[in-house]
C-alpha cells in the first residue's frame, strides 16, 4: 500500500512539473527581470516581505495559493526582502514590511499594506490582469 501511494505522489510531482504555464512565476526581486516584465506588459505582484514579519507570514499561504490557480498563470511574483533591499524598498515607495503593489506593465493597478484578507488580496492580484 505504500509503494503504491509512492506512486501516487510521485505521479503527481512529475505532472506538477511536466506541465509548464499553469502556476505564477515566484522570483527573488531582480531589477533586470522586474523591467523585462515591465516592458512585455506583463501582470506584476510586488511583495514586500521579512522573515520576522507575522503579517508576511500571515500572506505567504493566500500568496501561495493564487500563484497556483491557473488564472493568475500569467502573474509574476516579486519578492523584495525588506532588510536586505533597501534601495528597492525605496524605489517602490514602500514603507513598511507586508507592502503588496500590483503592476499591469508600468502602471500601478493597486497597493496594500499589512492587508492578510484572501479575497482583498485576490482582488490586487486580479488588478494586475486586467
Amino acid at each position: 500500500m505504500a509503494g503504491v501511494r509512492l506512486g501516487f505522489i510521485a505521479g503527481l510531482m512529475l505532472l506538477t512539473v511536466a506541465v509548464p504555464g499553469i502556476a505564477a512565476e515566484k522570483l527573488a526581486f531582480d531589477q533586470a527581470r522586474f523591467d523585462t516584465a515591465q516592458q512585455a506588459n506583463r501582470p506584476i505582484l510586488v511583495d514586500i516581505t521579512a522573515r520576522a514579519c507575522l503579517i508576511c507570514r500571515a500572506q505567504e499561504p493566500i500568496i501561495d495559493r493564487l500563484a497556483a490557480e491557473p488564472q493568475f498563470k500569467d502573474l509574476t511574483i516579486f519578492q523584495v526582502d525588506f532588510p536586505s533591499q533597501n534601495d528597492v524598498v525605496r524605489a517602490f515607495r514602500a514603507q513598511y514590511r507586508s507592502t503588496l503593489i500590483a503592476f499591469k506593465g508600468k502602471s500601478e493597478t493597486g497597493r496594500s499594506v499589512g492587508d492578510t484578507r484572501a479575497a482583498s488580496i485576490e482582488a490586487l492580484a486580479q488588478s494586475a490582469l486586467k
